[in-house]
């Protein structure tokens, strides 16, 4: 409904300037009717025609946001050739001109400048793409949403443990990917290490619980396993990356109080934190099981001195 009512204005629009022309004859009127007469034209072929055809033949929904994104950007582009076309007969008489104006666009808008060609940068180069999840200058997010000036994160952490979302919409500049440090958790490898730590007892049969735990971490995670090691060997063709263990493994370290085990293993990164719960609960259990293994606490000493 809204796409017609906007067709229609540009057509009534175009009209009013038509019949304006007739009665007065003025070059300005004449322009402005083919103006807004193509501008029609454009949008009809672009948000109307265009992307009708792409929500009836195009399936999938993200290949369906690229198509819809790069036609908008296309639409755009068309629109700024068609009106410096119908409305400059003379460019190069203007050079002078134009060159001065630019170049004090150029530094007012300095900004916007710079979200264009970093808009420009993550469509070329794909530093990220929709579904990724990101960090970048201390933002966590999934991307949701990429503009020409900006791109829309579902925002992750912040005042929530774990990597899960906030709710709240995180709008960056594109401009950032330039000059910032982008982190990509997502691309070309869904895969991340995380780790757990647990402190045991000195007096609990720690060999015990080092094959204990690494039997639960193993059966965890064999099938991510198994799929991180067919993404992470694509990575090593495109990548310089020197061939690296991916089975699940402890350390451990020798404290004051207990010892710590350090439980090292291959994640989804957007699946980490129920992967994290869920080892949690599992190693818990087995260790209240048995009568050999005791979780440690911090303990402290309290001196009392009487008068």
């Amino acid at each position: 409904m809204k796409k017609i009512i906007k067709l229609s204005a540009l057509l009534a629009t175009a009209a009013l300037l038509w019949l304006a022309n007739l009665e007065y004859s003025n070059i300005y009127l004449e322009k402005g009717f083919h103006t807004f007469l193509m501008l029609a034209f454009i949008y009809f072929l672009f948000s109307v025609f265009l992307k009708e055809s792409i929500n009836k033949q195009v399936k999938d929904s993200k290949s369906r946001y690229h198509l819809k994104k790069a036609s908008s950007i296309i639409q755009v582009l068309v629109i700024i050739v068609s009106v410096i076309t119908l409305w400059v007969k003379n460019p190069q008489a203007l050079l002078v001109a134009y060159g001065i104006i630019a170049a004090g666009i150029a530094i007012a808008l300095q900004d916007v400048f710079k979200n264009l060609g970093g808009g420009i940068a993550i469509f070329l180069t794909g530093i990220y793409g929709i579904g990724d999840r990101i960090e970048i200058n201390s933002k966590y997010g999934d991307v949701i949403d990429i503009g020409i000036f900006y791109t829309t994160l579902l925002e992750l952490r912040e005042w929530v443990s774990g990597d899960q979302a906030t709710g709240r919409l995180t709008i960056i500049p594109n401009g950032q990917v330039l000059s910032g440090i982008v982190n990509n958790y997502t691309k070309d490898n869904a895969f991340i290490w995380d780790e757990i730590n647990i402190p045991i007892t000195y007096d609990s049969d720690w060999k015990g619980a080092l094959t204990k735990i690494m039997g639960i971490v193993k059966e965890q995670t064999k099938d991510i396993t198994k799929n991180a090691e067919k993404e992470i060997s694509k990575i090593e063709d495109k990548y310089y990356l020197p061939k690296r263990a991916i089975e699940p493994s402890i350390f451990l370290k020798i404290t004051d109080n207990w010892i710590t085990f350090s439980i090292r293993y291959l994640a989804e990164a957007k699946e980490r934190r129920m992967l994290h719960n869920n080892l949690n609960k599992i190693i818990l259990e087995e260790i209240q099981k048995s009568k050999d293994i005791k979780i440690a606490s911090e303990t402290v000493d309290v001196s009392l001195k009487q008068n």
